[in-house]
């Protein structure tokens, strides 16, 4: 890049240069009026930093660990869909961006490279593979054996979608990938090309269209599948753990708890299911209240900055994830450009740490955020 990035914004504005208008609509949108989406932002700004001084920083470290796994980092890299409409080399360029920095990455089941090419070309990176319990159980059984059989240390299952959300963009623009790529990681190509078909109705999305039909929206916490048998169910196939993601809840967070998840993972899905819930910082709180340390926490939905990260460290947060971020630095530069924007992150965190009294991440307590009206009473 010719121009000089400093902050993950600039990132955005210069991808927005580089994407074609259906891409960065696809990226860049929410559900129905977009609501959440904003609130996931302001939400960042409606808690303070607490500082304490005169603490010994002359050495900060961000290292931590992911369900024992040692990480340098304590954020990542959320699943987001078909990133080589980003970049040619879409997510094998953000994996093995985040494993230089020693940040974890997270493989959508929609995305447009393999799960066995990512695991090649990022051997070294810690995986995470994002699925869901589709109707056909067997292509659910699939991908999960090709996970683990490609060293993916991690389940992460979704449970916010028993259908998509409405998002209007993807709607007026009747979103198909290009020719050139496929969705990767079903069993055939013919499969994966489905998503290109319009089925002959140009007023809804194609690609909606395709995942929609694999989705099973008859799927409930009593089903065998989910609170009782959940874990069962997985364990006959994979002895990965299980990461329960979407939950915005204290009851969802306590049954996910109750199936056996090793972590809750707290997400409004980039605000793309249903407009008008909480955004994320604020119900986090609520979640790690609720989990009182029997699993991880991790969270995600907005975040951009160093501050916002240690903000939801504070609140309880194991660890941060981030989406859109990652794409706007895929489009300025592919794995340069992922990288730039998370040494970006790393050293925004660690400025944040060391100023607010923290050489380390276990040094980030809850006393070091407060709601900003509760600041008169302090």
């Amino acid at each position: 890049m010719s121009k000089q990035l400093v902050c993950v914004q600039d990132y955005e504005k210069e991808a927005r240069q580089h994407l074609n208008k259906n891409t960065l609509d696809y990226y860049q949108s929410g559900a129905l009026d977009e609501v959440t989406l904003r609130e996931n932002k302001e939400a960042m700004e409606r808690w303070y930093i607490r500082p304490r001084f005169l603490r010994d920083v002359s050495h900060c470290s961000l290292a931590t660990t992911l369900l024992g796994h040692k990480v340098a980092v304590p954020f990542g890299v959320a699943p987001t869909a078909m990133q080589r409409m980003a970049h040619n080399e879409g997510e094998v360029a953000t994996a093995r961006a985040a494993g230089k920095v020693g940040a974890p990455f997270t493989l959508s089941t929609v995305a447009t490279t393999t799960i066995e090419d990512v695991a090649a070309a990022a051997p070294d990176t810690l995986r995470l593979f994002q699925f869901y319990i589709y109707s056909d159980r067997e292509v659910t059984t699939s991908l999960i054996r090709r996970a683990e059989a490609a060293g993916f240390s991690a389940l992460v299952l979704t449970v916010d979608t028993p259908y998509f959300g409405i998002r209007r963009a993807d709607i007026r623009n009747a979103v198909a990938l290009p020719a050139h790529l496929r969705i990767a990681n079903f069993q055939s190509a013919e499969e994966s090309d489905t998503a290109n078909s319009s089925n002959g109705n140009s007023s809804n999305s194609r690609i909606r269209e395709y995942v929609a039909s694999l989705f099973n929206p008859a799927l409930t916490w009593e089903d065998v599948a989910w609170l009782k048998g959940l874990t069962w169910f997985l364990r006959r196939i994979t002895k990965l753990p299980v990461v329960l993601k979407g939950i915005l809840t204290r009851e969802d967070a306590c049954m996910g708890v109750e199936a056996g998840a090793a972590a809750i993972w707290v997400s409004n899905h980039g605000a793309r299911q249903v407009d008008g819930v909480s955004p994320t910082m604020e119900v986090l709180p609520e979640v790690v209240e609720a989990v009182g340390g029997r699993c991880e926490v991790y969270v995600d939905g907005g975040f951009s900055q160093g501050a916002h990260i240690f903000k939801a460290l504070a609140l309880g947060a194991n660890m941060v994830f981030l989406g859109r971020p990652l794409l706007w630095g895929l489009a300025c530069g592919g794995e340069d450009g992922a990288q730039g924007v998370m040494d970006i992150l790393q050293k925004e965190l660690e400025s944040v740490m060391a100023l607010s009294g923290c050489a380390t991440v276990q040094d980030i307590t809850r006393a070091m955020v407060v709601r900003r009206e509760m600041c008169a009473h302090l």
